[in-house]
């Protein structure tokens, strides 16, 4: 049976249609100084909001020439006064989803670069403080988005981060002659190492922007969540941590989940051979432009994180497990549409007959005890019945494994939410939604597409942020701004203390480990309900805890 829906590949569906915003000017500030442990920054004090930020710090020396793909390295200490008033570049990475804005400084190898957002009135006050990861697939994605931006949550009296870590290829590939010369006898995991090297600098860095280095909560959203439960796993960072908030996606088949070493290894050496590279050497020799156009293609999924025996030394579920992860509160959860009925690959219309023919084809002898639970019935039945499916299958399971992992090995408070605001209506009439949360120009030759009736993938970032209206594309409504703040405080109550309740909040149980543990519903109208779903996930477990 093919149980294995592919992420990347869903991903990739969500075609682009990208607008990549210039940096500008804040005529409201003026320029503040802090000394870090590399030398003395320059970056901005608003006098509109009260928060200072600092853009394009380097957290670790440009991995290029001789340091492609070597686990980052110490940024060199400088001399007089760095610039950090504007983002750095972005990481390597083609045009790929449609709901990204960058305001990088274009695209280099030379992206280990993260941005800070500070309340803090003196060094002193000790501020809580959140680590975000970006998601993109492991082969997209900027710090500089505007959705991530950490200035409304800086408001919350939050110092707020975001990371840029290498994508695709330059962060993920895997080689024996990588391995062979590694002190850690490890390769691939890159983009993670760069995750990690940020939260080292965090605990070096973040009390002279008034943060508490024992108060780091790290949070991301699809591949920046399951890069969250990879750092939660690791035994190189599971100590930098006090918190984690995980966005839709974990680091659990078959949602990205890393490979045993050889066999990432086999393909980074088939890779280097299908495109005349015989060497470790000829490899690192190719120019950023012409590993970029050999490459184009094939970083969608291809190079995938590993089981290093570094850093991570084992399958996620055997660490949490054997209670080895980061013992620390977890906030959790995924949307009501985290993909379209259609992911399940229908190819016509979804009438009762192919649905049911579709489930066959899936799950073989166990197609009726998936029927009892993703039931067909009316046209509106059938129709959120495949559209559960296809977001199990795509990410919401391995969302739930993680839940479930460190409710039962940990002493730790675990939350789980369940957000389902459909967006509004947006502004364009000639955009739509895509697949994955993307934006897309409507074809106007091809057949309408199917509105979403729920909060699709990706779409509770700028509720979660605050950043609503950033994103010009949705006519906002005075009931998604709502949204949003609730959400905001439920997360920014978790970084604060580890527990997202506190006034004018309704209550979000803690998850219990049994059957019947409730779930926090983020909506208009947020309240916590009893989880009516998890007989889904116990049988979805099942099917995959044997590959």
């Amino acid at each position: 049976m093919n149980l294995k829906l592919s992420f990347i590949g869903l991903l990739f569906m969500a075609i682009p249609f990208i607008s990549n915003a210039q940096q500008s000017v804040n005529s409201n500030s003026f320029p503040v100084q802090i000394t870090t442990a590399n030398g003395i920054i320059e970056g901005e004090f608003d006098t509109k909001t009260n928060i200072q930020s600092f853009k394009g710090i380097p957290f670790a020396q440009a991995p290029v020439g001789d340091l492609r793909w070597k686990a980052p390295q110490p940024v060199v200490n400088w001399t007089g006064i760095k610039q950090t008033k504007k983002f750095g570049p972005r990481a390597m990475q083609s045009n790929l989803f449609g709901d990204m804005g960058f305001r990088s400084d274009g695209i280099s190898e030379d992206c280990l670069y993260l941005n800070v957002w500070s309340p803090a009135k003196s060094s002193d006050e000790k501020l809580p403080v959140l680590v975000y990861f970006y998601g993109g697939g492991f082969a997209a994605g900027d710090g500089s988005e505007n959705r991530y931006d950490g200035e409304n949550m800086a408001k919350k009296g939050i110092v707020t981060l975001t990371v840029n870590y290498r994508l695709g290829i330059w962060g993920f590939f895997s080689h024996p002659e990588l391995t062979k010369e590694s002190p850690n006898h490890a390769s691939g995991n890159y983009g993670f190492l760069d995750q990690n090297a940020a939260l080292k600098w965090v605990q070096a860095n973040i009390a002279q922007f008034g943060g508490d280095p024992k108060r780091v909560t790290i949070a991301g959203e699809s591949a920046g969540s399951i890069a969250v439960s990879a750092q939660m796993a690791s035994p190189l960072s599971k100590n930098l941590i006090a918190g984690a908030i995980g966005e839709s996606g974990g680091s659990f088949y078959p949602t990205l989940a890393p490979i045993p070493l050889a066999e990432a290894e086999k393909t980074g050496v088939d890779f280097g051979q299908k495109i005349g590279a015989k060497s470790l050497k000829e490899l690192r020799a190719m120019s950023t432009l012409e590993l970029y156009q050999k490459s184009s293609g094939s970083s969608m999924g291809v190079f995938k994180t590993t089981i290093d025996g570094y850093f991570i030394p084992k399958p996620l579920p055997e660490i949490f497990e054997a209670k080895q992860q980061a013992m620390v509160p977890l906030l959790l959860g995924w949307n009501s549409e985290e993909m379209n009925y259609h992911a399940l690959g229908f190819g016509k219309e979804l009438t009762n007959e192919n649905y049911t023919q579709k489930i066959k084809e899936l799950y073989g002898s166990k197609a009726s005890q998936v029927l009892q639970l993703y039931p067909a019935g009316t046209p509106e039945v059938t129709e959120q019945s495949a559209t559960d499916l296809a977001g199990d299958r795509f990410i919401a399971y391995s969302t739930w494994k993680w839940f479930d992992l460190h409710r039962k090995n940990s002493a730790q408070p675990v939350y789980r939410y369940y957000f389902s605001k459909p967006r509004p209506e947006m502004r364009d009439n000639d955009l739509e939604a895509g697949l994955a949360g993307g934006v897309i120009k409507k074809d106007k030759n091809a057949p309408k597409a199917t509105k979403p009736k729920g909060a699709v993938h990706s779409a509770e970032i700028e509720y979660a942020m605050g950043n609503l209206a950033t994103n010009k594309n949705y006519a906002w409504t005075e009931d998604d701004y709502k949204v949003s703040e609730t959400m905001m405080n439920y997360f920014a109550n978790f970084i604060k203390t580890g527990n997202p309740n506190g006034e004018k909040l309704s209550v979000c149980p803690v998850a219990k480990d049994d059957k019947n543990t409730e779930i926090m519903v983020i909506d208009l109208d947020s309240k916590s309900k009893k989880a009516e779903n998890d007989a889904r996930y116990l049988f979805l477990d099942k099917e995959y805890t044997k590959k």
